[in-house]
């Protein structure tokens, strides 16, 4: 594989671009340009938050759930407002286009939990979609789904004076991708600053091997501690768990020097089509001059890690460039061996650190702005 520049890291990313032509054909123009992808509400109602997008492998799928329901004699879990005549037109001659939502009575966050709980189960043990939520795919990971996706992190357990929730509903990891929802995770680079015999400043960073054994991109290179963030808890808990879990480093360690610094957006197709639109938080350990460097010495503990390197940043850009990195890292190819799937979070270090600059990367704003997607949203909006 030929080194890729910075931008060629990212539009390898942030691959989607979606079209609205029409209030009923919402597509994704750099993809199958005749895939409708349908609108998913929490209602019907035209004011409804949408929290995801419905390729038509689903949405032919949740009909089929419904004639199910109904063959069962159960109460049918989907509204499906799919046909021309389902379409609304306003008083002003807006026309609504279509879209998938709960039924009525699918109104709480707990029996919405239920009802993609018991669905998503039965995918897993039918195997009906085997590469995405198969037995070999599941996580047993529960995932927050929120009704503004740029809004609060909140929950059920943690509500506070009979404020309204945006936590919408929770899911299973794997599944998550054929809803096409927006999921979150948390990312953190340990460092240590150096000066060469020139005077400048550079850096080498921990950076982890995946084990052999697990079940996406083994091999692959990884950003020091990475990890997803479970349903309940904050990113910033996210991370002081995935420290311990994955490089041994103690929570008194990771709580007195670890650094927000900001987050990175992308929105991802996989080579299969399904939608990947993710929100990394971003986090820094800057090994402090004059202390013992062993403290901050990442070391594997549940397995997930096969070893930690610390490597030059010359290396580190090397291997980002070549395909070394797994998803939300640097360039991989992995389960979609067809695509080579990168994250720009050692892009956004690089950049934050004074590497990536105006002055030596000519693409240097288009790389910022990519960098920080916001999926089109507006145009899932009907």
């Amino acid at each position: 594989m030929s080194a890729l520049s910075f931008l060629q890291v990212v539009d390898l990313c942030d691959n989607v671009d979606l079209r609205r032509d029409a209030p009923d054909v919402l597509y994704d123009a750099k993809h199958a340009e005749t895939e409708q992808l349908v609108p998913f509400t929490l209602t019907d109602a035209l004011d409804s938050p949408i929290v995801g997008l419905l390729r038509p492998p689903i949405v032919k799928r949740l009909a089929l759930e419904n004639e199910r329901s109904k063959e069962l004699g159960s109460e049918q879990v989907w509204k499906l407002r799919l046909n021309k005549d389902e379409h609304r037109t306003l008083a002003n001659g807006r026309s609504i286009g279509p879209c998938i939502s709960f039924s009525d009575w699918v109104d709480t966050p707990g029996k919405r939990n239920a009802a993609l709980k018991e669905i998503c189960e039965r995918w897993r043990d039918t195997a009906l979609f085997p590469d995405v939520c198969g037995p070999k795919k599941w996580r047993g990971e529960m995932y927050a789904i929120y009704a503004d996706p740029f809004g609060l992190h909140d929950h059920p357990d943690h509500k506070q004076g009979g404020k309204s929730l945006n936590y919408a509903f929770e899911m299973e990891r794997s599944a998550c991708a054929l809803f096409g929802v927006i999921t979150y995770g948390v990312h953190m680079s340990i460092y240590e600053e150096d000066v060469d015999e020139k005077g400048q400043k550079t850096v080498r960073i921990w950076v982890p091997t995946r084990a052999l054994t697990k079940p996406t991109f083994p091999g692959y290179l990884d950003n020091t501690v990475a990890g997803g963030i479970p349903s309940g808890m904050s990113p910033f808990e996210a991370l002081v768990k995935e420290c311990m879990e994955e490089a041994s480093l103690p929570d008194d360690l990771v709580r007195d020097h670890i650094k927000a610094t900001g987050a990175v957006s992308y929105f991802f197709r996989t080579s299969k089509g399904w939608l990947q639109p993710e929100v990394e938080y971003i986090y820094d350990i800057v090994v402090p001059a004059g202390v013992d460097k062993n403290l901050f010495k990442p070391k594997p503990l549940d397995g997930e890690v096969e070893s930690f390197e610390l490597m030059s940043q010359d290396e580190v850009i090397y291997n980002l460039k070549t395909g070394k990195f797994k998803p939300n890292c640097g360039v991989a190819r992995g389960s979609d061996s067809d695509v080579r799937i990168p994250l720009a979070v050692l892009i956004d270090l690089f950049i934050r650190l004074g590497f990536i600059t105006p002055a030596n990367e000519p693409d240097y704003m288009k790389i910022i702005t990519r960098t920080h997607s916001q999926f089109d949203f507006s145009k899932w909006k009907q």
